[in-house]
């Protein structure tokens, strides 16, 4: 599993609009808080929008602010959705599984199930509102 940029800006852009409950957050303001380009973040809000995250209003007034409750939205889904299976090899994934040529037997693999299942458990027990609090 790694982590790239797309994920990375979405996170940012989940805890600015976090901390803006109830509240419609300009794409500028957003892009000024997480440093991220313009252009790019608005592609990552509208991802994060069609997977029901998050809501927008169009206009002067505009912008973006959160649909589900900060405690509702986990982590591990989040990269899910965005990055894929949290599985660092093919041969574990649970939802993406390849055989890799060293199976069965291959000694490496409980080894990569257990990193998996340790990233799982760590996000997938993560919330929004965890990272809000400091409660990680």
């Amino acid at each position: 599993m790694k982590v790239s940029s797309k994920g990375e800006y979405a996170l940012r852009a989940l805890i600015v609009l976090g901390k803006h409950m109830n509240e419609v957050v300009p794409i500028a303001e957003i892009a000024k808080q997480t440093h991220v380009p313009n252009h790019y973040l608005e592609q990552i809000l509208l991802q994060l929008k069609l997977l029901g995250w998050l809501k927008s209003k169009r206009g002067v007034n505009g912008g973006y602010s959160l649909r589900v409750p900060p405690d509702e939205i986990m982590i591990g889904e989040v990269i899910r959705q965005l990055e894929g299976p949290l599985a660092p090899m093919p041969c574990v994934s649970v939802s993406q599984y390849e055989p890799c040529e060293l199976e069965p037997g291959c000694l490496l693999q409980p080894l990569w199930a257990k990193v998996r299942d340790t990233i799982a458990e760590v996000l997938d027990q993560t919330s929004l509102k965890d990272l809000l609090e400091r409660r990680v």
